[in-house]
């Protein structure tokens, strides 16, 4: 073999021999499965029926176990899935830089976390925006124009935005502040006087089990609907609520997951891509509503959001 030939060979031999570490090391790091943990509920069913479809959506690349209740997680960073307020809220006592994306958390209880400023920790709001259920209303009742919102007196200023979002659907809205308990009655009346339907909200202060009965009945008296908060309040007698199923939001936590992965941060808050829509066909029965399908609601709903963001791209 001639010398040069001898070079050229030794120069490739110790450019292989350089590369090789760095190309295994990412090729390990890309193969070595992420840990992640889960903080319980409380409610076991409702925990394994949720993570296993976390892990349906993660893929072999993952190990999800149960965060251990005494000892501190072996793996330095591991994200944690909270599912619910309450585990959220404990873990994050116990150590505010932890890494974790809370599940089950509506809006409002987030905004304290300031999660825009730390991508440490992420969640995927269980809440509807408010659009989303006002709109459900309007394709029950094609004919609604007007939107009732009722607002205690310190949430009076929450609802400016949403106002002003309905005007593109055609709709009006207006907010009726209920000061006490004595003003629920004469409140709910006036807005049941200018609204083709109520709009409820998260105000705990006016959506609890003592008010929601009073709520319901004076507006059944009047032939009028209210459009539920969450599912709970179909039950209790509301027409109808949009709501996040378990698989949106299971397939959004485990995209957020990936993320993490691949970027060590966390993407913001967001709320699930799809719905359903919960229905109460009695009270439609009662006041001779016609209910489209299920389907059909969030079909529509859906619809008229994208037109609305398409004509506003267009523009």
């Amino acid at each position: 073999m001639k010398l040069g030939q001898i070079v050229v060979l030794w120069i490739v031999t110790v450019a292989l021999s350089l590369s090789w570490p760095i190309g295994t090391f990412a090729q390990s790091k890309r193969e070595t499965a992420q840990t992640v943990y889960f903080a319980s509920s409380g409610n076991l069913s409702l925990d394994k029926y949720f993570i296993d479809l976390v892990v349906e959506n993660l893929g072999p690349g993952f190990k999800v176990k149960p965060l251990p209740t005494h000892s501190p997680p072996s793996k330095k960073n591991a994200p944690i899935i909270a599912i619910g307020p309450k585990a959220f809220e404990r873990i994050y006592r116990s150590n505010p830089n932890t890494v974790m994306i809370g599940t089950f958390v509506d809006r409002q209880f987030m905004d304290k976390y300031a999660t825009e400023q730390n991508s440490r920790i992420t969640a995927i709001y269980y809440d509807v925006p408010l659009l989303r259920q006002a709109l459900t209303g309007k394709v029950i009742l094609p004919q609604a124009d007007k939107v009732a919102i009722l607002a205690s007196y310190v949430n009076r200023n929450s609802y400016g935005a949403l106002i002003e979002q309905l005007s593109a659907y055609g709709l009006e809205g207006k907010v009726f502040i209920v000061a006490d308990k004595e003003q629920l009655i004469p409140s709910v009346i006036r807005a049941l006087s200018y609204g083709d339907f109520i709009l409820g909200t998260p105000d705990h202060d006016i959506y609890h089990p003592r008010n929601i009965k009073h709520i319901l009945l004076t507006a059944y008296r009047r032939n009028k609907i209210l459009i539920g908060p969450s599912q709970a309040f179909v039950k209790a007698g509301a027409i109808a609520s949009s709501y996040a199923p378990f698989s949106a939001i299971a397939e959004k936590t485990a995209s957020h997951l990936i993320y993490y992965r691949e970027n060590e941060v966390f993407p913001a808050a967001v709320y699930p891509d799809a719905y359903g829509v919960e229905l109460n066909e009695q009270v439609a029965r009662s006041l001779n509503i016609p209910l489209p399908e299920r389907p059909r609601i969030s079909e529509a709903v859906d619809e008229l959001l994208e037109d609305t963001l398409q004509g506003v791209l267009d523009d």
